[in-house]
């Protein structure tokens, strides 16, 4: 069945940071989103004594309680070692098969071209879905077997990228704030690595700096491409 939104993100944890305030939004007003989760954060902790399979538990566990918390209807785990992402066709073709399948208007994702101290796994994703996106989820001849599948090509209207230097379009989530927050909190492996004394105080300082200029007062922000076929 077709959704209306698939966040595509590195690591559990990315898209709350990223767009969990914009996700909240679309789920309010009705909108389906998926969620493709690519790295199975196996080395997320600088915690000796826990394992990387009990990690990988943790963070997907983490990952469904943030998703249901949002409203978001399904989560995919690639399984994707973390720090182990490379630009490869097997791994296109991964992100083109899920984008036929649930054949979004909408894809969200990080941003590829940040310039300074950006996690590799992000700057790869961020590659790979766009050229995921465009041309290969379009055309017909790019990995026939998918055809064969039954996934016919898709064409995706609008990539958001979140994290960029380069932000054109900001979102209004004044009124999801909170479940931003509440789904951020979810992460409870990933948060304690942060140590931030005061999470609700530091989250709230980078969404109203995101919100300069605009007419409301917390923001997150994107840069956008609409795609014209």
């Amino acid at each position: 069945m077709a959704v209306d939104v698939m966040v595509v993100c590195p690591h559990a944890d990315d898209a709350e940071f990223g767009a969990a305030g914009t996700v909240a939004r679309w789920t309010r007003e009705g909108r389906r989103v998926v969620y493709v989760v690519i790295t199975n954060g196996d080395k997320g902790t600088t915690d000796r004594s826990l394992p990387p399979e009990s990690l990988v538990a943790i963070r997907e566990r983490e990952q469904r309680a943030a998703a249901h918390v949002l409203g978001v209807e399904d989560v995919v785990f690639l399984g994707y070692p973390d720090q182990g992402l490379e630009d490869t066709p097997a791994f296109r073709k991964d992100i083109v098969r899920q984008i036929r399948i649930h054949r979004p208007e909408i894809v969200v994702t990080s941003d590829p071209y940040r310039r300074y101290l950006w996690h590799r796994d992000h700057r790869v994703a961020g590659q790979v879905v766009m050229d995921a996106v465009y041309p290969f989820a379009r055309d017909h001849l790019a990995y026939p077997d998918l055809m064969a599948e039954g996934l016919e090509p898709h064409k995706v209207r609008e990539v958001l990228f979140w994290a960029a230097e380069d932000v054109n379009y900001h979102v209004d989530i004044t009124e999801t704030f909170f479940v931003k927050l509440a789904a951020l909190r979810c992460h409870e492996s990933q948060v304690r690595e942060l140590a931030i004394p005061d999470l609700e105080s530091w989250l709230r300082q980078r969404c109203m700096a995101m919100a300069e200029g605009e007419a409301f007062e917390l923001a997150e922000g994107f840069h956008r491409v609409e795609i014209f076929w």
